[in-house]
């Protein structure tokens, strides 16, 4: 089963750029409806995987010796049932920032406020590529419209727990993994001073292979518009450019929805953007529909 997860890798890059060499030929929005119910599937079947994996690795007696997720670890599996957004973030930042220095010789500084501290049941890997997806445009943005010295705000904010009363009226069987406190959801926003989006592009930022660069640009990076559960670390591809196939935005929404979350986009056009990701915490009822899906 891994050699199959491993051969199934670079489906997401191989896909973007067919579809981007046919899209004279496909409507924006067949490709969208099209690569919407594929990749949700593949996220699924993909994680079910990834978790039958680590769950029978962490198994065997010589990996648990050796084995970063020790019995104290807040893991199962692929999840992180203690897992920081904040964490996540600065990891992202840092490889982002790299980026953005090595293509604009500069690079703009990340704020954190709010609740740093939160934490929640989620899987590390597909919050690492929707957080990168979403620096990279803020960072893109906030460069090339010359406010680099204006830092990127985000705001981490958790969603007050439910009471008892409340999860029995709306029907929600709650359900905790060993050891994990988590909130059941959070909130992060990202806010840039980039200008904002315009009109003109604003209705198209949810298209796959819709894209600002120019054609011959695109054509010739390889982006790392990888898989998230490929891992951020660059398996799937050269991550060495902010230029997109127009899949960052979109895919994340997908890996944001998986699980009950959701990304919304808000524009001050001549201004900046706020960028608004909803998790939901994984254990309850999200974590079986999922799954299911």
């Amino acid at each position: 089963m891994a050699d199959l997860v491993q051969t199934h890798s670079n489906t997401i890059p191989i896909l973007a750029r067919g579809f981007l060499e046919c899209r004279k030929y496909i409507s924006p929005t067949n490709v969208t409806r099209f690569l919407d119910e594929h990749l949700r599937a593949r996220i699924g079947t993909r994680l079910i995987a990834e978790q039958h994996i680590a769950l029978h690795l962490s198994s065997q007696p010589h990996c648990r010796e050796g084995s970063a997720h020790s019995e104290t670890s807040s893991y199962v599996g692929v999840i992180d049932t203690a897992l920081r957004p904040a964490e996540i973030i600065r990891h992202c930042e840092s490889f982002v920032s790299e980026i953005c220095e090595l293509k604009y010789g500069v690079r703009p500084t990340v704020v954190i406020n709010g609740q740093p501290d939160t934490r929640l049941a989620h899987v590390p890997t597909h919050l690492e590529y929707i957080i990168t997806e979403l620096l990279k445009n803020a960072f893109r943005a906030t460069v090339e419209s010359g406010n680099e010295k204006e830092p990127i705000a985000i705001t981490i904010a958790a969603a007050p727990e439910s009471t008892p009363e409340e999860a029995l009226s709306s029907g929600i069987e709650e359900m905790h993994w060993p050891g994990s406190s988590s909130r059941p959801g959070v909130t992060v926003r990202i806010r840039d001073r980039g200008g904002g989006i315009s009109p003109e592009v604003l209705p198209n930022i949810w298209n796959y292979s819709f894209t600002t660069f120019a054609e011959d640009e695109v054509l010739d990076v390889n982006n790392g518009n990888t898989d998230a559960l490929n891992a951020i670390s660059g398996a799937g591809g050269d991550s060495s450019s902010l230029a997109g196939l127009g899949y960052g935005l979109p895919l994340g929404r997908a890996y944001a929805e998986y699980f009950g979350g959701g990304i919304a986009v808000q524009s001050l056009w001549g201004w900046g953007t706020d960028v608004y990701l909803k998790l939901r915490g994984l254990g309850g009822q999200e974590f079986r529909m999922g799954l299911k899906r």
